[in-house]
């Protein structure tokens, strides 16, 4: 028999892809004050809201990219390096993900500074993962960035970044590794939730076409199958050819 997707499951799909996706753009930017603390500076917004969360109280974390910015064709600008140069701590995804301007915007900045990678520790997906259209073969080795759309790997991200915050201000470890747990908490509260809801949908119906290879992370965690993406890199900024367009 078959069965249709009801609208209240696709507004499940697409809220739990955005809140996960997001996973915390409800945060809003915050800049540091001169209180003589140290200065952090988290790249995309989804890691300065883990990082506020994991801070607390003690420091404020500032974000570089803007929100709704694609990480991806980010181009950073002499204001940018400017604002790493005076950061204490430079928060970044990593696997990849800032790859196209890291290292210009650092280079930029001058002088030192910590460089953490929240998702270090983590294994990354590749393209071939993702089960790539034909001619896809030469995208094998790239590596898929996007851990944070499983709430659970960003677990790994919140003691990442509570060690960094930690290095850069001792007197706070205790405190960071407490609010990491705390909000370690609530991820694992959110993949309940959403396991849940997943169960409502009939596993031969778990299929998702994406915008590109992004959803990789979030398909293994709740049994969806990935049958094909409008752009198949794990970057937004490449794109398709039309023997790939006419696969998908």
């Amino acid at each position: 028999m078959t069965v249709s997707l009801s609208r209240r499951r696709v507004l499940f799909l697409t809220a739990s892809a955005a809140a996960l996706a997001a996973l915390p753009s409800c945060a809003r930017p915050v800049s540091s004050s001169a209180s003589g603390k140290p200065k952090v500076i988290a790249v995309e917004s989804f890691l300065a809201d883990i990082a506020q969360n994991v801070a607390g109280g003690r420091l404020t974390v500032d974000t570089l990219i803007p929100l709704g910015v694609d990480p991806h064709g980010f181009e950073p600008t002499p204001d940018d390096a400017a604002r790493v140069a005076s950061a204490d701590l430079v928060i970044v995804n990593g696997a990849g993900l800032e790859s196209s301007f890291l290292q210009k915007l650092l280079t930029g900045a001058g002088g030192r500074r910590l460089v953490i990678e929240a998702s270090a520790g983590l294994e990354p997906r590749s393209a071939k993962d993702e089960g790539a259209p034909t001619g896809a073969a030469d995208r094998d080795h790239e590596e898929d960035p996007h851990f944070w759309l499983d709430p659970i790997l960003v677990i790994r991200y919140c003691e990442n970044i509570a060690a960094g915050l930690a290095k850069v201000d001792p007197a706070g470890d205790e405190a960071y590794r407490a609010n990491a747990q705390a909000y370690a908490t609530r991820l694992r509260e959110l993949d309940d939730w959403a396991q849940q809801q997943v169960k409502a949908i009939p596993p031969e119906r778990r299929l998702l076409v994406t915008n590109h290879e992004s959803f990789g992370y979030f398909a293994d965690r709740y049994g969806f199958t990935i049958v094909g993406a409008v752009i198949p890199s794990v970057s937004s900024g490449a794109s398709p050819s039309a023997q790939q367009m006419a696969q998908l």
